[in-house]
Formats: structure tokens, sequence, C-alpha cells
């Protein structure tokens, strides 16, 4: 599509999109929200973005493939399901917490949500990069 408006309007909401995706990832484990809803967000940013601006400006944006989000997000999760068991004896996702002076309280949790964001973002980019390309 060119449209001088709807391009324009998608420069301005793609960082608008992603700081809203990080902030409902980073509340998601009190309240609604989460990796799953955030990673959803982003992934539209994106989608957006690239319907007003064509796929090769958005990759570009990108750096990256976004199938390579998929087992970054993959590891990261896993490795944070895996970290009570092995650090502290406990069963797997049990609740770890660390204290830092920059953050305040990290929970692993978070950890396990920015690993789904990661796999939804690579997953859905995936999806809708590669119709777009065939299209």
């Amino acid at each position: 599509m060119k449209s001088l408006i709807f391009s324009t309007v998608s420069k301005t909401l793609l960082p608008l999109l992603i700081l809203f995706s990080l902030f409902v990832l980073l509340r998601g484990h009190n309240l609604p929200g989460g990796g799953f809803v955030g990673g959803l967000i982003s992934s539209i940013a994106f989608v957006l973005h690239s319907f007003a601006n064509g796929l090769v400006n958005t990759k570009k944006i990108l750096r990256l493939h976004p199938g390579f989000l998929i087992p970054t997000g993959l590891l990261i999760s896993i490795l944070s399901a895996l970290a009570p068991t092995i650090f502290i004896g406990q069963p797997l996702m049990t609740g770890m917490w660390f204290d830092s002076q920059l953050f305040g309280t990290i929970g692993s949790s978070l950890f396990f949500d920015t690993g789904v964001y990661l796999v939804v973002v690579g997953i859905a980019l995936t999806i809708i990069f590669t119709i777009s390309e065939s299209a």
C-alpha cells in the first residue's frame, strides 16, 4: 500500500508499539500480559510497518532474520526453567528472585517470559514475512 499517511503513521507507531509491548512483557507476571501478548504486539508493529513501507525496509530495521529469535527465545526459556534445579536443587520452574541495585527485585519468571516473547516474535514474523515474499 503506497499511502503517505499510512507510511508516516506506521513509522511513528513502530517505536510506540514496541515500547508498549515491552511494558506488557514487564508487567505480565503480576497482571494480565506477559511474553505471549507482548510478542504479539511487537509482531503487529513490524507487520504494520512492512505493509506500509515494504518488506525490505522492515527487514533493514530488524537487522537479523526473525527465525534467529526462535532458538534464542527457546534457550532463554529452557535455561530459566532449569535454573532452580541446577542452582538451588528445587523442582523445575520454581520461582527464584534476584536482588539488583539497578533494577530492584527480578524474578526468574521474567526470563521465561522474555524467552516466550522472542519465540512469539520470531514465529509470527517468520510466517508473515514468508507469506509476504511468496505473494
